[in-house]
């Protein structure tokens, strides 16, 4: 079925991806660079509400693995000055008991109110390595550090901050026992107006807006962000937003259901597009879309409303899970945009749902244009790679193309991915075909696709396609009013007969 003559000028946009093939030799910049082991949560609030933010703990100082040795809780005190500098004096090399290893202005103005609780300092023009800047905290009395990041060209990335040489590591270990970790701006921005309520005078803002008390803890198997790039395209990861146990799940479902992609067919019912030339698209890749919608169980609404939380997207707006099978050496997927004809997806959200061993596996997703740098994503499982396909002005945003790289490996990837799309999806997609798959463990049956290719090409794209909606929805309806009538016809003989035998 021709669907490229239906699509039009809608995929014109991807030209450059019929042109592009993937290379593994070009200069990716390589993630995650984030771990678990340096994951730390910054809580507050009530029961009721609570609000967090997401940190990034130094290589030095205490770290999580410490358990309950690392946790904080304490009232929050900006610094003065906010980036640690300014003082009339710096400490001498005489005074300073530690010599010039970690040069550092001395204590803070505001020490005395710093002392027990958690320092919150900028990096803005403070021009102090990160080990000076917890010396400053420390010798100012702080029990945590909490460093801001003003750097305008990533403010809302976090990294883990390192000792620069060997003076400092050895400094460190020796005096620095405090937690340090860094938070993003936008983070600082939202702690330092926790208690701000509109209208408020600023005379009337206590401690700066922050909140009377925080709690410093491991983030664990909790997720947490990674920014990649902040445009062209939009693009983070996010760590654990599955555990092991919803991965395998996910596996399991979609075992023995399977089907090889044949991307020179559009499927647009469950989202695959043909390319404009035909031009081949996934090498050795099995997929399955596994219908689940309303219907989903515990475990799956779980992970909707995790989502939900984290990104900020409506459940009614996500797509069913689309499971792929990357299942033998060589398996790739070339480069490609996420597009859709009638309900573009505004976001993908793209889950590892296992490990490859080794780090030469293979099996990367990559995106060689994103923000003039290539991007590569290293399997792990569990984490999610999260990527906008339109920019701000609703067009294809042509930086988000996209692909797998080949596996070096006989090993099998599993991937899935969840389209948002910009509205919420019909009761069709979300209710009624759900049904329909429920006895076939979440695959369609085919001849719901065949019945939808057909209104398409009859109709047209958008009439074709709500045609469809209300013919799965009222067809249902009248097969049920059909099926009550036909059974209150079968009854109504009987119950005569039973009036009349009682009468006599």
């Amino acid at each position: 079925m021709k669907f490229s003559l239906l699509i039009g000028a809608f995929c014109l946009v991807a030209q450059k991806a019929k042109a592009a093939t993937l290379d593994e030799n070009l200069d990716y910049k390589v993630f995650p660079l984030r771990t678990n082991e340096e994951a730390a949560v910054v809580e507050w609030g009530s029961s009721a509400i609570i609000s967090a933010l997401d940190g990034a703990v130094a290589n030095f100082g205490p770290q999580t693995s410490l358990g309950a040795f690392f946790e904080v809780e304490t009232a929050p005190i900006l610094a003065s000055p906010i980036n640690g500098r300014g003082r009339k004096k710096n400490i001498s090399p005489e005074d300073d008991p530690h010599g010039e290893a970690v040069p550092y202005p001395g204590p803070l103005d505001n020490a005395d109110d710093v002392e027990g609780n958690m320092l919150v300092m900028t990096n803005e023009n403070s021009n102090m390595s990160a080990v000076a800047m917890a010396r400053v905290a420390k010798d100012s009395g702080a029990a945590a550090l909490m460093i801001v990041n003003f750097d305008k060209a990533n403010p809302d990335s976090i990294l883990s901050l390192k000792t620069e040489n060997e003076e400092e590591e050895k400094f460190a270990a020796e005096h620095i026992d405090i937690p340090v970790f860094m938070v993003s701006l936008a983070s600082g921005n939202l702690i330092t107006s926790a208690t701000y309520e509109e209208g408020m005078k600023e005379e009337d803002i206590v401690n700066n807006g922050m909140p009377d008390r925080v709690r410093l803890y491991a983030a664990g198997d909790r997720p947490f962000f990674e920014d990649v790039t902040s445009k062209n395209p939009i693009l983070y990861l996010i760590h654990n937003l599955l555990n092991e146990e919803e991965c395998s799940s996910l596996i399991s479902q979609a075992k023995n259901k399977f089907s090889p992609i044949d991307d020179s067919i559009s499927n647009l019912l469950e989202n695959i597009v043909a390319s404009n030339d035909r031009k081949r698209r996934a090498f050795g890749v099995e997929e399955i879309l596994l219908w689940k919608g309303q219907i989903n169980g515990h475990m799956g609404k779980q992970v909707d409303e995790r989502i939900e939380q984290v990104t900020g997207y409506p459940r009614e707006q996500f797509s069913d899970w689309q499971i792929m099978k990357f299942e033998k050496e060589g398996s790739k997927y070339e480069l490609t945009y996420d597009m859709h004809p009638i309900y573009q997806p505004v976001a993908t959200i793209t889950v590892f749902l296992n490990e490859l061993e080794g780090s030469e596996s293979g099996g990367d997703v990559v995106f060689p244009d994103a923000d003039s740098i290539s991007v590569k994503i290293k399997p792990k499982q569990g984490l999610a790679i999260v990527h906008h396909n339109s920019d701000f002005e609703g067009n294809i945003d042509a930086a988000s193309l996209h692909g797998d790289l080949p596996l070096n490996t006989d090993e099998i990837k599993y991937i899935a991915k969840k389209y948002v799309y910009a509205t919420p999806l019909a009761p069709t997609k979300r209710i009624v075909l759900p049904i329909f798959a429920l006895l076939n463990g979440g695959r369609l049956p085919r001849w719901i696709v065949t019945i939808y290719n057909y209104l398409l090409v009859k109709f047209g794209l958008e009439q074709g396609n709500f045609y469809f909606d209300k013919l799965f929805v009222m067809g249902p309806v009248f097969l049920i009013l059909s099926l009550v009538n036909a059974l209150a016809s079968f009854l109504a003989p009987k119950k005569a007969e039973s009036s009349k035998s009682k009468k006599d």
